[in-house]
C-alpha cells in the first residue's frame, strides 16, 4: 500500500509494480488525485507555453499494474494495519496493508500574517496556477476599464509575489512575461503601468545556487523591472492593501505566496514518530522508526538522513524521485528476506528558468546562466516526466511555442462554472 502519488510514491509504485505481480502480491496506490502532478514545469503551465494537462499524468496509465484509489488517508491506525480513507464523495471506509508506504508529500508553508489566508495565491498545484493565471489576466481587463488616475489601476497592474526560491522566481518570471506579451492586445494598459515585486526574507534570492548565480538572476530581473526586496518580509495584506516589514505600503490586487512548504499532517495525525518539522521520522533505508520492516517513508513528508551532504534530504523532486526507487528495491528485499541497503545520492545540481530563454544552473560543479542554463533545465525536466506519451505532448507545446504567441486567453468562468446557468434558470 503506497500513499501519496507524488514524486515519492510514483517512483515506489513504479518501482515494484512488475516485480510485486510477478510474485503475486497486489499492489495499491492511494492518492488525493488521479494524476501525478511535475511541479518543475507548473510555471510554464501558468505562463501560456505548456497545455496545463501535460504537466499531469494520469497514474493509471503510469501504474497500470497497480490499483489506484483516490481518497484522503485521515489516519493510520499502525496496530491493526489499517488506514482510514475519506473517498472523493466523502463516504469513509478502511484499507487494509501488509506493507505500508507513506509518502504525502508537502503543503505550503504559510504564517499568521494577517490576510494572506483570504487575499494570497498558492503556487503548488495545477488548480492554483490555473486560477492565477486567470486572476492575473484578469487584473489586466480590470485596469483597462479604469481611469488612468484612478489608484484601483495602480493596484489592478502590481503584482506581488512572497518567496524568491526556485518556485517563486520561475513563477514570477514566467507570469511576467506572459504578461508582457497579453499587453500588447490591450492598447489601454502600457508596460510602464505594471509594477512587479519580489519579497524575500533572506539577504539574496535563489540562495541555493550561490550568490554568483543569484546575483546574475537579480540583475536579470531587475533588467526587466521587476522590484526585488531581500531582507523583507509581508506584514499584512488586508483591504487590498500590502504591508512590507521595511514600512512600504502600497495597494495590490495580486500577492502569491511561494515561501516554502512544510509535510502534510499525517504522520502526526496517526501518532507515528515525527522529528520537530513534523516529518516521518526514519533511518537510512527509509524504515519508520518503530515499525521497521512494515512502514517505510520518504519524500517531503520525511526526514530521510543525506548520509553524503550531511543532515537530511531536501524537499526536492531529485531526491524524493530517487527515493522511491530506492524505497522500492528495499521493500522487495525485505520480502525476499535479503538485506536493505541505505539511501545515498549527491544531487546533479540546481536549475532554475528566468523565462525568455534564460536561466540558471549548477550541474555536476559546473555553474551555467543564460540559454545554456535554460535549455539544460528544460533538457533536464523533459527527461524526467514519466511516460513517453507526455514527453511528446511536452516536446510539441515547446515547439509551438517557439512560432506562435503565447495563449493569453482567461478562462475565469473554469473556477465558477454553474454560475451561467444558475443565471439563466432564474430569468
Amino acid at each position: 500500500m503506497i500513499v501519496g502519488g507524488g514524486a515519492a510514491g510514483l517512483g515506489v509504485a513504479r518501482g515494484l509494480q512488475h516485480p510485486l505481480r510477478k510474485a503475486g502480491h497486489s499492489l495499491t496506490l492511494v492518492s488525493t488525485e488521479n494524476v501525478f502532478l511535475y511541479q518543475s514545469i507548473l510555471p510554464e503551465a501558468a505562463g501560456g507555453t505548456l497545455e496545463p494537462r501535460h504537466v499531469v499524468v494520469p497514474l493509471r496509465t503510469a501504474v497500470r499494474r497497480a490499483r489506484v484509489v483516490v481518497g484522503e488517508v485521515e489516519r493510520v491506525e499502525a496496530a491493526a494495519r489499517l488506514l482510514h480513507l475519506r473517498g472523493v464523495d466523502g463516504d469513509r471506509f478502511e484499507l487494509g496493508y501488509d506493507q505500508l508506504v507513506l509518502t504525502p508529500g508537502s503543503r505550503s508553508r504559510t504564517l499568521p500574517v494577517p490576510g494572506l489566508s483570504r487575499h494570497g495565491i498558492g503556487f503548488k498545484s495545477l488548480g492554483e496556477a490555473i486560477l492565477l493565471r486567470n486572476h492575473v489576466l484578469a487584473r489586466l481587463e480590470a485596469a483597462s476599464q479604469r481611469p488612468p488616475r484612478d489608484p484601483r489601476r495602480r493596484a489592478a497592474l502590481t503584482f506581488v509575489f512572497v518567496g524568491a526560491g526556485y518556485a517563486g522566481v520561475e513563477a514570477l518570471a514566467e507570469l511576467e512575461d506572459l504578461v508582457r506579451w497579453a499587453i500588447k492586445h490591450i492598447p489601454d494598459v502600457r508596460a510602464e503601468e505594471l509594477r512587479w515585486v519580489l519579497v524575500e526574507a533572506r539577504d539574496e534570492i535563489l540562495p541555493e545556487i550561490g550568490s554568483g548565480l543569484g546575483g546574475y538572476a537579480a540583475r536579470e530581473l531587475r533588467s526587466r523591472g521587476i522590484e526585488i526586496r531581500t531582507g523583507t518580509r509581508l506584514d499584512s495584506v488586508e483591504g487590498g492593501v500590502v504591508r512590507l516589514s521595511d514600512g512600504e505600503t502600497f495597494p495590490a490586487e495580486t500577492l502569491v505566496w511561494t515561501a516554502g512548504v512544510k509535510p502534510e499532517p499525517l504522520a502526526a495525525l496517526s501518532e507515528l514518530p515525527i522529528d520537530d518539522m513534523g516529518r516521518l521520522r526514519v533511518d537510512a533505508a527509509m524504515r519508520v522508526d518503530g515499525h521497521e520492516g512494515v512502514i517505510w517513508g520518504a519524500g517531503d513528508a520525511a526526514a530521510v538522513p543525506d548520509l553524503l551532504g550531511g543532515g537530511f534530504c531536501p524537499p526536492s523532486a531529485q531526491f524524493a524521485t530517487r527515493q522511491g526507487k530506492r524505497l522500492a528495491s528495499n521493500l522487495l528485499a525485505t520480502l525476499e528476506g535479503r538485506e536493505v541497503e541505505p539511501f545515498r545520492f549527491k544531487a546533479l545540481g540546481v536549475l532554475c528558468s528566468l523565462g525568455r530563454y534564460k536561466g540558471v544552473a549548477v550541474v555536476l560543479g559546473v555553474r551555467l546562466r543564460g540559454f545554456p542554463a535554460w535549455f539544460l533545465a528544460r533538457t533536464y525536466h523533459l527527461l524526467q516526466l514519466p511516460t513517453l506519451n507526455r514527453k511528446v505532448r511536452v516536446v510539441l507545446d515547446w515547439t509551438l511555442a517557439l512560432f506562435f504567441p503565447r495563449d493569453v486567453a482567461a478562462l475565469g468562468s473554469l473556477h465558477d462554472p454553474t454560475k451561467a446557468f444558475e443565471r439563466a434558470s432564474k430569468e
